[in-house]
């Protein structure tokens, strides 16, 4: 079994303090101890670190100044060095997997619900000064000294149009510039209010009776980016001055007596939604915002952005735009369990105003709808709690990131609503809404422990004193208990066969950012056939290798991730360097995903007994099945690979699937049974995800469960397997995960020991990139070589 080693991949401070912990894990740790411990956290960081564009290198760009991270520091590295801050002791913080409870409070150590309106007050000081310290910085208080001129009037039909410009002291660039939209009537009038590039939102608002403001805190006019200069003592991220300049804004609106001081909105896109976000939790005065596709420091939460979700993650974002957030944040990445808040910390501190989380349900790197309805539910117990459920609202959309007017139309719809100008019911529309808690009831687990197979270390304890041998015997209890894991299945009917491929393509390829590679041909089983229950998938050929009967060409079943977009451009560098090397590519949506998000929504009214993940497993076997129906490919050499979800099914697939001629998983497991308190461990399959159900009857007591990933491993042998381990991957333990494959090795040799596990162990956080997909691919490829032998 190939393991790379520790010295190899993590700082030799790292090393002593890791050997410190093992040998002393409940030593109290003196002041100079921690201090080495968290230097050697922040050397591993800086090794692990994505680079921060130099600003000198983008003279070129028109926002070049806003590049920065602050207006003292041009890179992280440079703040890290001025201000000497070190990461937190994390071995000292609680871990929280899940999303923090609002509800509570002294999360992680000795958590007591919050019961009464003074002790939510509490709690919300309290993730005010976390947001302060991790994502905003700190910030003036407003200025006492705000004048205003009008520079500019004219009138447009009955809409008194004025350029307003607000200055609150001597620094020349202690200013901001309005534009402000009157219409006719003496009003009060609600506000519409956005950022410069947002003119055309505020438009549509005005035309429907708002009184609109846009302000200088977009790229395209930001006037806020100075504020940093104004007040150096303050070191608020560039998100914080353009909200801070917001709020400059409601003072000028404050003075007017055509304005409803009751009824003022806030808007923003993208990362003028992030902004808007932070303006309205320290600004109550902002009484209805809308966060519209925001992404990773908007809708999304941080816990659900590292690259198994393939959103824009703390690693990625404080790489590209470091400016935006406090570089506090950075410490955290693939730490992301260790906050103390999360986005719904950020949003609660808005309640009890209104607030809609937007986005689209497809919005390729910033718009999971799964992890956005997480942020809903946990908000809509805060703005109950405050006896206003209907102030928390989602609306979902379909296409990519930009907007048309129609979104807008709705978002004032919401508004009029919220502001009693209409009568109308909004629908909060879900595309995840299981709950375990309701998908159990009636059903009954008692006989589940009943003739269960021994798990993998107690297998293999039996092999050792002679009392058990049946290798077979023991693989089939498990493919058994496997399947009770996927649910019952329904009865149905295969598909037709394949008679021919495509070049047709699905109208959703025309949304979503299918794969396109160079070096190769895709052809598409639909829409005239099908896989299985009416699916479709794409399989990409090299353009050397023309299908006929003599051909013979391997395939890869290559199983995408958590990522709404389903299968898309993020794969092209795997699926070309496998043509490269004369392999096919078969890849396909799975259920809830990408073309299936509808589908997957509405499953377990469908199919109440069944799983999302046996649905999956049986979607990915039809696959196999289809492929080994089409002239010029190898039915006897189709491999399995995938990342993070992807690689999850295709290891409960390849227990199940004879035709798996091989398995390559990257990320895709950690042993439930030893799963501690820092990973999401059973119930992110029963709860979180909705993609085991039947395992939620175990998650109060994982040591019980029937079968475990290492005996669902050990039931695929002796297949070839290879398992991509990241060293610091958060949801997984590393050593357990060695252990089990340690032991799969001598289960494979108990079977004669043609294959042994392979593991790879890349350095970093839970990341499937570059090495470790030529990893992936050499392997599988060297596999292909010696059964084609």
């Amino acid at each position: 079994m190939k393991n790379c080693q520790l010295s190899l991949l993590f700082p030799p401070t790292f090393l002593l303090l890791l050997a410190f912990s093992l040998l002393n894990p409940h030593a109290a740790k003196t002041q100079s101890e921690d201090s080495v411990l968290r230097k050697a956290y922040l050397e591993n960081l800086q090794q692990l670190n994505r680079p921060h564009p130099d600003p000198s290198e983008r003279a070129r760009n028109v926002f070049a100044s806003f590049e920065r991270l602050s207006f003292k520091d041009s890179t992280w590295d440079a703040w890290q060095k001025r201000t000497g801050e070190l990461p937190p002791n994390f071995e000292a913080l609680p871990d929280i997997p899940f999303l923090p409870e609002l509800l509570v409070t002294n999360e992680g150590k000795n958590p007591t619900p919050i019961k009464t309106l003074s002790q939510w007050e509490s709690k919300k000081k309290v993730i005010s000064q976390h947001v302060k310290q991790l994502l905003s910085g700190t910030f003036p208080d407003p200025p006492e000294n705000l004048s205003w001129e009008i520079t500019e009037e004219r009138m447009e039909g009955k809409i008194k149009v004025q350029t307003v410009v607000l200055k609150f002291g001597e620094h020349p660039k202690a200013r901001l510039t309005l534009e402000v939209f009157l219409p006719p009537g003496p009003g009060p009038h609600p506000v519409f209010m956005s950022q410069w590039n947002h003119r055309g939102w505020v438009q549509i608002a005005v035309r429907r009776g708002y009184l609109g403001v846009i302000y200088a805190g977009a790229d395209v006019f930001d006037e806020t980016i100075h504020y940093q200069e104004v007040y150096p003592e303050f070191d608020w991220s560039a998100l914080m001055t353009r909200a801070w300049g917001a709020h400059r804004a409601v003072d000028y609106l404050y003075s007017l007596p055509q304005v409803d001081k009751e009824k003022i909105a806030l808007t923003g896109h993208s990362r003028n939604a992030k902004l808007s976000l932070f303006a309205a939790a320290f600004d109550p005065r902002i009484t209805a915002v809308i966060s519209s596709s925001g992404g990773t420091g908007g809708e999304i939460p941080y816990r659900y952005t590292d690259e198994r979700h393939a959103n824009e993650s703390i690693d990625y974002l404080n790489s590209i735009r470091p400016q935006w957030f406090h570089p506090r944040l950075r410490f955290y990445n693939g730490r992301e369990h260790k906050l103390p808040i999360d986005q719904n910390s950020l949003m609660a501190l808005i309640a009890p105003n209104a607030l809609l989380l937007s986005s689209s349900i497809r919005e390729a790197g910033g718009g999971d709808p799964w992890a956005i309805e997480q942020n809903y539910l946990s908000l809509k117990k805060v703005y109950s709690f405050l006896g206003v459920p209907e102030k928390v609202s989602l609306r979902f959309r379909d296409g990519k990131h930009a907007l048309a007017a129609r979104d807008i139309e709705s978002y004032v719809d919401w508004l009029d609503l919220q502001f009693g100008r209409s009568q109308d019911t909004w629908e909060n529309k879900r595309y995840y809404a299981y709950d375990f808690d309701t998908w159990k009831q009636g059903k009954n687990p008692s006989d589940t422990d009943k003739n269960v197979p021994l798990s993998l270390a107690a297998y293999l304890n039996a092999i050792k004193t002679g009392e058990r041998t049946d290798v077979n015997d023991w693989q089939e209890n498990i493919r058994k208990w496997t399947r009770w894991t996927l649910g019952e299945q329904p009865e149905g009917i295969a598909a037709s066969p394949i008679v021919s491929l495509s070049s047709n393509t699905d109208y959703m390829d025309l949304l979503l950012n299918r794969p396109a590679v160079s070096n190769g041909r895709r052809q598409n089983i639909a829409p005239y056939n099908a896989l299985g229950d009416y699916q479709h998938g794409a399989l990409y050929l090299p353009l050397d290798k023309p299908l006929t009967k003599e051909s013979k060409i391997p395939v890869v079943v290559y199983l995408h991730k958590y990522i709404n977009t389903g299968f898309d451009a993020e794969m092209n560098p795997f699926i070309r360097e496998c043509l490269n090397k004369g392999m096919a590519v078969f890849t396909m949506d799975l259920l809830g995903y990408g073309s299936r998000i509808e589908e997957g929504a509405s499953f377990y009214k469908r199919y109440p007994n069944w799983s999302k993940m046996g649905k999956m497993v049986k979607d990915t076997r039809d696959a196999i099945r289809a492929l080994g129906q089409i002239e010029g490919l190898d039915s006897n050499r189709i491999f399995l690979a995938g990342y993070a979800l992807g690689g999850t099914v295709a290891l409960f697939t390849a227990a199940l699937e004879d035709q798996v001629a091989g398995l390559a998983i990257a990320s895709a497991f950690t042993p439930l049974r030893s799963a501690d308190a820092s990973m999401e461990g059973i119930k992110a399959y029963s709860h979180l995800y909705g993609l085991i159900p039947n395992w939620g009857f175990y998650s109060e007591r994982p040591s019980n469960i029937p079968v475990d990933f290492p005996e669902i491993l050990a039931s695929s042998l002796p297949k070839p397997l290879l398992v991509i381990s990241p060293e610091q991957d958060r949801h997984a333990d590393l050593q357990e995960i060695s252990n089990s494959l340690e032991s799969l090795e001598k289960i494979s040799d108990q079977m004669g020991g043609k294959h042994l596990p392979d593991q790879y162990i890349p350095k970093g956080f839970n990341r499937f990139g570059l090495e470790s997909q030529q990893e992936m691919i050499s392997w599988i490829y060297q596999q292909t070589q010696m059964t084609n032998e």
